[in-house]
């Protein structure tokens, strides 16, 4: 009788156990997603639709664009970090950037921007989100847009690395990574939101070169999955060697920083043989490599070199820089970077400063003609320089004006082009 009442005990005591488990065990199926890209995310802000209103009414009312902008918005914006998986030199690393969604439920068409050249980790867009001009990126958003803000490896989660500064392939695979991790994140992480798969791109400076390549990689090699409608590219070096060449053979460049950074990132990378003592004079090749840590200004690293090329630069890098073969890994690295024209049928637009003299206008009116060469129709590919603007004066009229354009993709004045 005491084993019958012991079976008895012991019988109900494992279909306790086993309804527990069944129970718990379905709890977790249903609630633990499992993300091939997605990792994390984190509130950051959000804006009433009035609070983008005033953002917009400090930009300056003779730029035409504005208007029909402001009377655009819509929804309110929350902003959150995403962290999400991608590679780098055949590592897995964790990246970030920023989501911007509307406040309401529905479908939504995605914009992926790309900023320029950031040297300072707290300045990156999930570092600083407040900042007004990734502020004017998130209020789009507010038009009904689900909005991508790169961080780019190097900043943001992966602070820890060197930037892979004008390094194509790195930038475009941690890009494209976002897209995806942003899909997982929307698919399962925020219910009563999807994206449609329609994709807007819009880049400017070293953005501008990071946007063009991630619409050729788009086009080429991932239309299966991403629907690219549309793209805007402003104020970028598209041809890095041609570039790197003028400026050499310049008396004087206002941004040292950016050969620094060159290098400096094509030397972390294996990418440039030479020692910085080959490139740079003394005392600047010693100090490059202290200035990208992620805590000096673009302008306090151009204030540690010289604006004088003949000082900054060797001398046998200024003379044999096109032919000798001391240099040949560094102009390697410089034309397998460059972006090659090919021939779109996705629209778009080139926007460049007239007076820029950061960027070289001649590299948009280069790439323009050689994309139109390869047989992109000038009904889809457009170009814009704005005379009398710099480098600087021409971010929020590019902002505006390549806003406009893809909001006329959308609405289907600038059609595909077919053929």
């Amino acid at each position: 009788m005491k084993n019958f009442n012991k079976n008895r005990l012991k019988r109900k005591f494992l279909a306790i156990i086993s309804v527990f488990l069944f129970l718990t065990g379905s709890c977790t199926r249903e609630e633990i997603h499992y993300y091939d890209f997605y990792v994390s995310k984190e509130f950051k802000t959000s804006y009433t639709k009035q609070k983008i209103v005033s953002l917009l009414n400090l930009l300056p009312d003779e730029i035409p664009e504005i208007i029909a902008l402001k009377q655009s918005v819509n929804y309110d914006v929350i902003i959150y970090k995403i962290v999400y998986n991608t590679q780098i030199s055949g590592k897995t690393i964790r990246a970030s950037g920023l989501l911007c969604l509307p406040g309401s439920e529905g479908e939504f068409p995605v914009v992926c921007f790309q900023n320029g050249t950031n040297t300072v980790n707290l300045w990156s867009p999930s570092e600083s989100p407040n900042n007004p001009v990734i502020q004017i990126i998130e209020a789009v958003a507010s038009m009904g847009y689900v909005v991508l803000i790169p961080d780019y490896p190097g900043f943001g989660e992966s602070a820890g690395i060197p930037h892979p500064y004008l390094i194509a392939a790195p930038t475009i695979r941690s890009i494209i990574d976002m897209l995806f991790g942003a899909g997982e994140a929307i698919e399962n992480e925020f219910p009563g939101i999807s994206l449609k798969n329609e994709y807007y791109l819009l880049g400017y400076s070293q953005g501008g070169w990071a946007t063009l390549n991630l619409h050729k990689s788009l086009e080429q090699d991932y239309s299966s999955k991403i629907n690219l409608a549309g793209t805007v590219c402003g104020a970028g070096p598209y041809d890095l060697k041609k570039s790197f060449s003028d400026i050499l053979a310049s008396q004087t460049y206002g941004m040292p920083v950016y050969l620094g950074y060159i290098v400096y990132a094509y030397k972390a990378y294996g990418l440039v043989k030479n020692t910085m003592q080959e490139i740079f004079n003394e005392p600047y090749s010693s100090r490059i490599g202290t200035l990208f840590d992620g805590s000096h200004t673009s302008a306090q690293i151009n204030e540690k070199l010289t604006f004088s090329i003949p000082e900054l630069v060797n001398e046998n890098l200024i003379e044999g820089f096109e032919t000798s073969p001391d240099y040949s890994s560094l102009r390697q690295a410089l034309e397998e970077n460059s972006i090659q024209p090919w021939k779109t049928k996705i629209p778009l637009l080139f926007i460049h400063g007239g007076d820029d003299t950061s960027v070289e206008p001649l590299l948009t009116e280069m790439i323009y003609e050689k994309m139109i060469l390869q047989g992109t129709s000038p009904e889809i590919c457009k170009k814009e320089i704005i005379p009398g603007l710099d480098h600087g004066a021409a971010y929020i009229p590019f902002l505006l004006k390549g806003f406009t354009f893809l909001r006329n993709v959308k609405d289907n004045k600038i059609s595909h082009w077919e053929n």
